[in-house]
């Protein structure tokens, strides 16, 4: 089924070990290229196929690393659950999805399809709205604060005792020309930081059609790493021109300091 789901070139084996375990529903071991699952946590062959899929994904990720490590075992420890892991992992739950393998059907329950209408039609798409008045404040705060010769900052941080991120988030949000309130706060958000308007048309389209929002965050990345060759070379130039300046007036200045000594 995994290898359904992807192929892999680098062997690995799974394992049930018939316990039940309170800390882990499974792991992978890199070093062995090892799945174990603890079946006796799963109640359902879907909750196991979940657990199987995420302990895939980390050998896949590992089968990347050995070949960008040219075949050599990397360096094992570090955090393994990033945002990218977590939008591999959707990705590979889709496919799931789409070869029958695995799914979250949440009209099987009436009620927790009930309470899900609850939740995103009174907290997530309510908390889009209030979030955008919110930030319509703030951006008036701050003016208020420019006539009033306020440093907005310090308004912000002992006054409204607010993160700065956070209203600047608000505030970004709040003046979106296509700010689509019902998909809430955090995701308005993901489309604020985007600042291309086809761009931003994508990334909600995406966020619609039920992709996460790692998997989003994530599609956007590699998209912007696909930059054209003319695009990177301006962009180099300028970054480069700009060196120089500072450089050559550092060296001006050093210099006349020298001649006046």
């Amino acid at each position: 089924m995994l290898l359904d789901i992807q192929e892999s070139k680098l062997e690995f084996t799974v394992v049930q070990s018939g316990k039940e375990s309170k800390r882990v529903n499974g792991l992978y071991k890199p070093d062995t290229r090892e799945i174990v699952l603890h079946n006796k946590n799963f109640k359902t062959d879907n909750q196991l196929v979940y657990t199987a899929v995420h302990e895939y994904t980390h050998h896949l990720i590992n089968e990347e690393q050995i070949e960008a490590n040219g075949g050599r075992e990397p360096p094992h420890g570090a955090r393994v659950h990033t945002r990218s892991f977590w939008a591999r992992f959707n990705v590979l739950l889709e496919i799931a999805e789409q070869k029958g393998y695995y799914s979250i059907s949440i009209s099987d329950s009436p009620e927790l399809e009930a309470l899900t209408k609850e939740i995103r039609e009174k907290y997530i798409a309510q908390n889009g709205h209030l979030m955008i008045e919110f930030g319509r404040a703030l951006v008036k705060a701050q003016e208020l604060c420019e006539q009033a010769n306020i440093r907005y900052e310090d308004y912000i941080d002992r006054v409204l005792q607010l993160p700065r991120n956070t209203a600047k988030s608000m505030q970004r949000v709040s003046t979106l020309p296509d700010a689509d309130a019902d998909m809430g706060f955090e995701n308005m958000k993901i489309v604020a930081g985007t600042h291309k308007a086809d761009d931003r048309a994508k990334v909600t389209a995406a966020i619609k059609s039920g992709k996460s929002p790692d998997s989003v965050i994530a599609m956007m990345r590699q998209k912007s790493k696909e930059i054209d060759p003319k695009e990177k070379l301006e962009k180099e130039r300028a970054r480069l021109t700009r060196t120089i300046s500072e450089l050559t007036a550092r060296l001006e200045y050093v210099e006349e300091s020298l001649a006046s000594l």
